[in-house]
């Protein structure tokens, strides 16, 4: 069986330790990449139908809006054929202390039963917040393993941490 890694990113203007600055690639996206270089595993991006605003204040009453609402915004698409995988590595920045709506959207369309889901969460200080709990909710029937928090700010230098704990 195949492995997929299931990812949100967001670039754009984001928050490092302090500061706003812009970035073409987001934090997410960078470490989907290095995991699916280190496992062979396939990649899908899951892609809001209208994105969150570019200015990091904005995006971030949005999604707290969303959250508060229990919103589910429209993706383009969720991968079609999910019986081809038995492990699913799911990477999230941490919005609001858990996953991004749209991930929501897109994991409540797939079937987890009898999968083992490994979550990553990029933050800038949140840690994994409650998502471990709210991806045991809306993916029934799969295996929730130990996940693992990444500093968006540092993950240039996740390598060695990603390996470590992609190995267990």
């Amino acid at each position: 069986m195949k492995e997929l890694i299931l990812y949100f990113s967001r670039a754009d203007e984001n928050y490092f330790g302090g500061s706003l600055k812009y970035i073409e690639k987001g934090n997410t996206e960078v470490v989907a990449e290095r995991a699916a270089a280190l496992t062979g595993a396939d990649l899908f991006q899951v892609v809001p139908a209208k994105p969150y605003a570019a200015d990091y204040n904005t995006c971030i009453e949005q999604a707290k809006k969303d959250l508060q609402s229990g919103a589910r915004p429209e993706v383009e698409g969720v991968p079609e054929n999910m019986s081809q995988y038995d492990l699913v590595t799911i990477m999230y920045p941490n919005y609001c202390g858990t996953l991004p709506m749209h991930m929501f959207t897109a994991l409540e369309q797939l079937d987890f039963k009898g999968k083992t889901i490994r979550p990553v969460c990029t933050h800038e200080g949140s840690k994994m917040g409650r998502s471990e709990a709210d991806l045991a909710k809306c993916c029934p029937g799969a295996r929730i393993k130990k996940g693992l928090a990444i500093q968006g700010s540092s993950v240039d230098r996740c390598e060695n941490a990603l390996k470590k704990w992609l190995e267990e």
